[in-house]
């Protein structure tokens, strides 16, 4: 039995700088979110929240029509990189970012919202600045829950099937991530390899999803 690796570590690669960029878009909104009211702020949040309810088939396809070569968005894209960004592995790594940003700015503006109101009072009545106030009141205070959300975006950004084949396709060695491999494998009457692949991949969710009950044990500790 003879098995492509390619798919597992092309979607830890995906996985991880999608949660990266997730991470730190999300930690900015979780704090506007949990710290200011404006105009259209619940608008904004059922935008952000809206890829948690929609079908996948339906945000591939929002995704082609904003990112395809015949936008204007895609035009940039291919004049900046020489090249299109639909069916790319980094095409994969937009699909994963829709996938699991929702769900880490959710649990980090909780998060942030946690945070007993009398510490960034504190801070600025002695002269702090925002900046400090997010950075060494609210942030700290809140990290536990917002690294449990991480693990948590980690782990669903790894399962995402339906935007990635949408948008970044099924390209052997190119684009194809683990859980289109699997899809391929168990298509082609591969039993054996998608077994494997099942196995790892779920492996390696479990080990995510116990990290974030662990951290959210912590932070439930330390609020205690």
């Amino acid at each position: 039995m003879g098995i492509d690796w390619f798919p597992l570590w092309l979607s830890l690669r995906v996985a991880a700088l999608s949660t990266l960029i997730s991470l730190l878009a999300g930690l900015w909104l979780a704090w506007l979110f949990a710290s200011r009211t404006f105009r259209g702020k619940n608008v904004l949040e059922a935008c952000i929240t809206l890829p948690l309810v929609l079908p996948p088939t339906v945000l591939g396809y929002y995704l082609l029509i904003l990112l395809g070569r015949q936008s204007q968005l895609g035009k940039v894209y291919e004049w900046i990189f020489g090249q299109p960004l639909v069916f790319t592995w980094q095409a994969a790594v937009v699909a994963a970012l829709l996938h699991s940003a929702p769900l880490l700015i959710k649990f980090s503006t909780a998060a942030m919202e946690s945070v007993p109101r009398r510490y960034p009072k504190a801070a600025r009545s002695l002269g702090a600045s925002e900046w400090k106030v997010f950075w060494r009141v609210s942030l700290p205070l809140a990290w536990s829950q917002i690294l449990a959300a991480t693990a948590l975006a980690f782990a669903r950004s790894l399962g995402d099937f339906g935007i990635t084949i949408m948008l970044a396709g099924n390209i052997p060695g190119r684009t194809q991530t683990v859980s289109v491999a699997i899809y391929d494998a168990v298509e082609g009457g591969r039993g054996d390899v998608a077994r494997v692949l099942v196995l790892v991949i779920s492996a390696i969710a479990l080990v995510s999803l116990t990290l974030a009950n662990r951290l959210g044990r912590l932070s439930v500790g330390k609020a205690g």
